[in-house]
C-alpha cells in the first residue's frame, strides 16, 4: 500500500497506531516520495530467551571496545543508516520517514542504541518502542562489530526491562545468527496484541553496562 505525502498526513500518532496494527512504512529508496505501508505474511523476531552470541563478540563486549550509548545521537544514527554502504547501495529511509522517526523519538517512543569509540560515531541501530515490544527499523556498521555490539546491548536493555517482542521485520542471513526466525503473520499480531498491553521500561536499573550485559549473556548460557 502506498500514499503520496500530500495525499494523508502522516503524523508520529499515527505511525505507532500502525505499528499496533503490525504495519510499518518502507520506502523504495532515498529520493522515493512515497511512503509503502509493509504487511508481510511472514515476519521476523529475535526471541529475547534466544539471543545467539558469537564468543568472539562476547569477547570485544569484555574487552570494552566500543562505549555503548542510548540516544545520545538519534538522528545522526539514522542519517548513517540511510547512507549508502557496500552492498547496499540504496537504502529504504527517505525524508518523510526520517521526519517521522525524529518525531517519534520527540514524543519518546523511539530510541538509537549507539556504539562509540571515543568521540566517533563507529555504528548502532535505531527502532520503535510500544509497551513491550521493540521494533527495530535499521542499523550501520563503519568499524567491526559495533553495529553487533549495539544489538546485544539492546538485547540486555530489552530483558532487565521486561519486553516481550523484539521485531526485525525481515530475516536475513546477519540476524538468522543472533538467532532470528521468521513466523507467521497471525502468530506475529497475537505476540504483539499482548506485547503492547505490557508497560516495559526501556530505561530499566542496572542495564547499559558491559557487566549488565556479560551477566545476561551468562544467564542464557
Amino acid at each position: 500500500m502506498s500514499k503520496r505525502g500530500g495525499e494523508i498526513e502522516i503524523t508520529p500518532q499515527l505511525l505507532l497506531r500502525a505499528y499496533a496494527a503490525g504495519i510499518f512504512p518502507m520506502a523504495e529508496n532515498a529520493h522515493d516520495p512515497f511512503i509503502h505501508w509493509m504487511d508481510p505474511q511472514r515476519r521476523g523476531i529475535l526471541p529475547l530467551d534466544g539471543l545467539h552470541v558469537p564468543r568472539s563478540l562476547v569477547k570485544t563486549i569484555r574487552q570494552g571496545r566500543y562505549e555503548v550509548h542510548v540516544d545520545r545521537a538519534f538522528a545522526a544514527v539514522v542519517d548513517a543508516c540511510a547512507e549508502p554502504a557496500p552492498g547496499r547501495e540504496q537504502t529504504w529511509i527517505n525524508a518523510e520517514i526520517r521526519r517521522l522517526y525524529l518525531g517519534l523519538y520527540a514524543i519518546g517512543h523511539a530510541h538509537s542504541v549507539e556504539a562509540w569509540n571515543g568521540d566517533r560515531l563507529e555504528g548502532g541501530l535505531y527502532g520503535v518502542s510500544l509497551g513491550g515490544a521493540f521494533f527495530g527499523e535499521s542499523m550501520f556498521s563503519r568499524a567491526t562489530d559495533a553495529s553487533k555490539v549495539a544489538l546485544v546491548f539492546l538485547w540486555d536493555r530489552l530483558v532487565r526491562g521486561g519486553y516481550t517482542l523484539l521485531d526485525t521485520q525481515f530475516k536475513n542471513d546477519h540476524l538468522a545468527r543472533f538467532g532470528a526466525i521468521e513466523i507467521r503473520r497471525a502468530d506475529y499480531r497475537e505476540r504483539l496484541a499482548r506485547a503492547i498491553e505490557i508497560p516495559a521500561d526501556f530505561y530499566p536499573a542496572g542495564a547499559g553496562t558491559v557487566a549488565s550485559v556479560l551477566q545476561s549473556l551468562s544467564q542464557t548460557s
